[in-house]
């Protein structure tokens, strides 16, 4: 598994600014969560996903490709990193942006 970080840098107010994936060797995300500008966290592993979050339908590809994009930055986060954020998800509390 690996765990991604990925900011995306924009003035849109009803979408994400952070967006964390964990993903299988297969490339596909196998949970995500979506952190919005007021704190908002949503969480999904596939099994409740709305038409405000879903995994990817195909593998997301390499995070140089995504970082080389001028409007995300990209970052490998640790497991523990991803985790503190699916349980705050999870919960319904606000996130704290990890750096």
């Amino acid at each position: 598994m690996q765990h991604w970080k990925v900011t995306w840098h924009h003035d849109f107010k009803e979408e994400p600014v952070n967006l964390f994936s964990e993903r299988g060797q297969d490339g596909y995300e196998t949970r995500k969560v979506q952190e919005y500008r007021d704190g908002r966290l949503l969480c999904t592993d596939g099994t409740d996903e709305t038409p405000e979050i879903g995994l990817s339908e195909i593998p997301v590809g390499r995070l140089e490709d995504v970082a080389a994009q001028p409007e995300f930055s990209a970052f490998v986060i640790s497991k523990a990193d991803f985790e503190f954020m699916w349980n705050c998800a999870s919960r319904g509390t606000h996130g704290h942006g990890l750096a």
